[in-house]
């Protein structure tokens, strides 16, 4: 048995061809659960492995031979595939250009993103790091301007089952219990969004989700790494840019969405399989603004230690 995910909770199985082994040692270089030892010359298995073949395919990527085979845990040796050549790869201008040209997009067109650009986006969120393999992120696709209000309107519904968690009453029956900087986040964030999100979508206005044509909820399974979803929908974000959308991520759908009988009910109605420690919701369109100018940003504090 390797490390359990929530689509398999066995180990991968390695195969090697002595034949075409050459034994240069770059599998057993690579392998950081230690999987391979030279014997007389030749890659053979390990006894000492930790965990059991978790097929990250590091083994089967460095080979300079093609003679190692890694089957098991989602993964099959038909799954890789050449890496694209220098010409084909951005450099750092030409990357940094694309993420200063990004920002939080919350006005978009009426035109619809075609299933197959849904798909480029896809193709490249799956490049994203992913802890443990396989990937325990999952992924909602709304791909419809009136799915994406439909999940928005429902959304607002379960605020407003809810909105006792924002009342006077419960601010004040908590108050010895949360610290100073809780107490503030509730007072003035999450009481105004509740309003501005219940209120607004009674008069029919989607403050939520923008009317956007595409959401995207990236959430993980119990076994998945917190930062999962995270950088799997930044991945998403960074390539509809490259694509000529604009996006906006939205960190306030998620939260609302983990407990009580409401949210089971709404998970359910949207074939969410699991709670999750984090997650993020990611709408996509076509902008209807032109910016002109970028704002330059900066992290808290940058120390050298």
């Amino acid at each position: 048995m390797s490390i359990p995910t929530s689509r398999t909770e066995e180990a991968a199985i390695i195969t090697i061809d002595p034949l075409k082994c050459n034994g240069c040692g770059k599998c057993v270089a690579v392998c950081s659960d230690f999987e391979f030892k030279i014997v007389n010359g030749k890659a053979i298995p390990s006894e000492e492995s930790l965990f059991g073949c978790m097929a990250c395919a590091h083994c089967m990527a460095i080979c300079p031979e093609g003679a190692i085979e890694v089957s098991g845990r989602c993964l099959q040796p038909e799954d890789m595939f050449p890496l694209p050549g220098p010409r084909t790869q951005t450099n750092y201008d030409a990357l940094l250009s694309l993420l200063q040209s990004r920002r939080s997009i919350r006005e978009f067109r009426g035109k619809a993103v075609s299933q197959e650009t849904i798909d480029l986006l896809l193709a490249a969120a799956q490049t994203a790091p992913m802890g443990i393999p396989p990937s325990d992120v999952h992924l909602l696709v709304l791909n419809e301007k009136e799915k994406v209000r439909q999940f928005t309107s429902d959304f607002c519904q379960l605020l407003e089952k809810n909105r006792w968690f924002v009342s006077g009453w419960f601010m004040t029956l908590m108050t010895p219990f949360y610290d100073k900087r809780t107490l503030q986040f509730f007072k003035k964030f999450i009481r105004p969004l509740f309003d501005v999100y219940i209120g607004s979508m009674k008069k029919g206005v989607d403050h939520v989700t923008y009317d956007a044509p595409v959401a995207l909820y990236f959430y993980g399974s119990p076994y998945c790494d917190p930062a999962d979803p995270i950088i799997a929908a930044t991945y998403a974000m960074v390539a509809a840019e490259s694509l000529g959308l604009g996006s906006c991520m939205l960190g306030a759908i998620h939260p609302f969405l983990q407990f009580g009988s409401g949210a089971k009910e709404f998970r359910d109605k949207y074939k969410i399989r699991f709670k999750s420690r984090e997650g993020l919701v990611l709408v996509i369109g076509y902008p209807k603004m032109k910016y002109l100018k970028g704002v330059k940003r900066s992290f808290a504090s940058i120390d050298y230690v």
